[in-house]
């Protein structure tokens, strides 16, 4: 059974004639709305609006006892948000004028004609859903903005916002603490050179953005405090520019090189739970899903295939609050879409043909835990739908049954599809979208993790061989050269595949070229490692990732660099060496 679109609108007919409430009743079931309460008087309808939510409330203004009138004040003083229709036989200025006073949708005078009921239900639904909608984007906007204040104000660099003034705007604790060691207790609003000597050292390159409205290069600056300490920062600013390009002013972001490499020398994590990778990439991920774990909120996690986004959802699950209670999977691309309805959300027996028996959905399993949606992006809109409507209400409706079912789950959905070009080509709910995208990670490809894929190579070589009760005690130069050679197109999982085949063929100690797929032994590299200066240059091909990682990040250097893996100082180098322009890559 497909459920219609109109299915679980709630709608409340409330008239004294049972004739009508009936009629009411039979044109809007069959406009497919449900479920379709009737009531035939003042206490009767109230007491159905105590028990449950309604999307609509239809009722007539003449009754014995208390008057429609009275129900609509009533329903506005509980704080009874749903679109109010006001029906009456005699019609009249007066009644008119206070019905909607107080609030009414719409007034329809009898006889009722089922093409104005039903014009007028689905304009007060329609107006009530978009509101709806609007009231839920504005929440989970202000819980975002809320996380985002949290993430700037808690990361250790010293990050601030100055105007086109030098005012300072925006600052992060460790901004203020920076300038209490100095004595200073507010620098909000104050000049750069009001605040004094704890900012010299970063009003040149504020000075330079305010100039050119160009970002300055990340570099290095020495500092002395007081107490005789020495510290090096390293230093970059951007131009801080709103959505319809107004220049607002530069964004300043320092951190202390002296502690940071302190830290590095200690060893950069090279795990999360199941998630492997020691790359700058990899540490990002690993801080957002702690710091996003204990948070419970809707996640979407975004990357190519074969990149580990379900390992994301199982961390993010381990990290939350909600580690003892399930954590359930569903994977929508391998459920037929006729059944995907019944899979999430259950079924009574006798609702469609073969359910001989009542089954609980994946998302009643999950309830206070987790639910993990895969390939999101590939569902159906009428699925899109009533997912959108599960996650604004948190309650649902198994196939075949009338009443809702309320569960706390917190949903955590994955997609290698560009969410963002889906919804410009109408293939995608916007609003789902959002809903859905309260906190994105993006996890990077297995090309963009160079430093990583010597870790996961003695992994799986280790996981394959013990397996296969092998003594596999490492791989050769040139086999391992092949490997880093390859772009990974199908990732992490194409590179587990590959080291399986490996230790299959293998029956020696040592993985060679020969135990490679021919795709891969037939690579070879254009040049051999050259240096130049201090830039090591691995591969002739390098200009060329460069250039790709740059398309990618619409020409970012910043996050081209992160994703390279790679200092943004060394990748300024080597755009220096290549003679790559970042904006006439963009262009191109």
């Amino acid at each position: 059974m497909v459920a219609l679109e109109n299915d679980n609108t709630a709608i409340l007919v409330v008239d004294d004639e049972e004739s009508l409430r009936l009629t009411f009743q039979m044109f809007l079931a069959r406009e497919g709305y449900g479920p379709v309460e009737v009531a035939s008087t003042y206490d009767e309808a109230l007491a159905l609006i105590d028990k449950q939510d309604f999307d609509l409330v239809v009722s007539d203004i003449v009754m014995e006892g208390a008057s429609g009138i009275d129900l609509l004040r009533t329903i506005k003083e509980k704080g009874v948000e749903c679109p109010v229709v006001m029906v009456t036989g005699y019609p009249n200025i007066n009644t008119a004028a206070e019905a909607v006073r107080l609030g009414a949708f719409d007034y329809l005078a009898k006889p009722v004609k089922k093409e104005d009921l039903l014009r007028t239900a689905r304009m007060a639904l329609q107006q009530y859903a978009l509101r709806n909608a609007n009231n839920a984007l504005a929440h989970e906007k202000e819980r975002y903005q809320k996380y985002l204040e949290a993430v700037f104000r808690s990361v250790p660099e010293l990050i601030f916002t100055v105007d086109p003034q030098r005012r300072i705007i925006e600052f992060n604790d460790n901004v203020a603490k920076w300038v209490a060691d100095f004595g200073i207790d507010d620098i909000s609003g104050k000049t750069l050179d009001e605040v004094g000597a704890c900012f010299e050292l970063f009003s040149r390159d504020v000075d330079a953005v305010l100039a050119d409205q160009e970002e300055v290069p990340e570099h290095r600056i020495e500092f002395t405090h007081d107490s005789g300490q020495a510290s090096i920062f390293r230093v970059s600013a951007v131009p801080l520019v709103s959505d319809e390009g107004v220049f607002l002013g530069v964004v300043l972001v320092a951190w202390d090189v002296s502690r940071f490499e302190a830290l590095e020398k200690k060893g950069l994590r090279e795990r999360l739970h199941r998630l492997v990778g020691a790359s700058r990439a990899m540490q990002t991920v690993y801080t957002l899903i702690e710091n996003v774990g204990k948070v419970d909120t809707t996640v979407l996690i975004s990357g190519e295939s074969g990149t580990g986004k379900e390992l994301v959802a199982e961390a993010l699950h381990a990290e939350s609050p909600r580690r003892d209670m399930p954590l359930i999977k569903v994977d929508c691309t391998a459920i037929p879409e006729n059944l995907l309805e019944s899979e999430l959300f259950g079924h009574k027996k006798g609702s469609f043909t073969g359910a001989d028996r009542d089954r609980p959905g994946r998302i009643l399993q999950a309830d206070g835990g987790t639910l993990f949606l895969d390939e999101i992006g590939d569902i159906s809109p009428l699925m899109q739908l009533r997912l959108l409507r599960f996650l604004q209400e948190r309650t649902f409706y198994p196939v075949g049954q009338d009443s809702a079912i309320s569960v706390d789950v917190r949903v955590v959905a994955a997609t290698n599809a560009d969410l963002r070009q889906k919804v410009q080509s109408g293939q995608f709910r916007e609003d789902l979208y959002y809903r859905l995208k309260v906190v994105d990670i993006n996890l990077p490809p297995l090309r963009d993790r160079e430093a990583d894929l010597v870790m996961l190579v003695q992994l799986f070589m280790v996981r394959f061989s013990s397996r296969m009760g092998k003594e596999i005690g490492g791989i050769s130069d040139q086999a391992l050269q092949v490997l880093q050679s390859h772009d990974w197109p199908g990732n992490i999982r194409e590179l587990e595949h590959v080291m399986e085949r490996a230790c299959v063929l293998c029956d020696g100690s040592t993985i060679t070229v020969e135990h490679l797929p021919g795709e891969l032994r037939h690579q070879e590299r254009t040049a051999a490692p050259v240096r130049h200066g201090d830039v090591l240059l691995e591969e002739e091909n390098e200009e060329v990732r460069i250039v790709n990682t740059l398309k990618r990040t619409f020409g970012n250097k910043a996050q081209a660099a992160r994703l390279l893996g790679i200092d943004r100082s060394t990748l300024y180098r080597k755009l220096k060496l290549y003679d790559i322009d970042a904006d006439d890559v963009v262009h191109s």
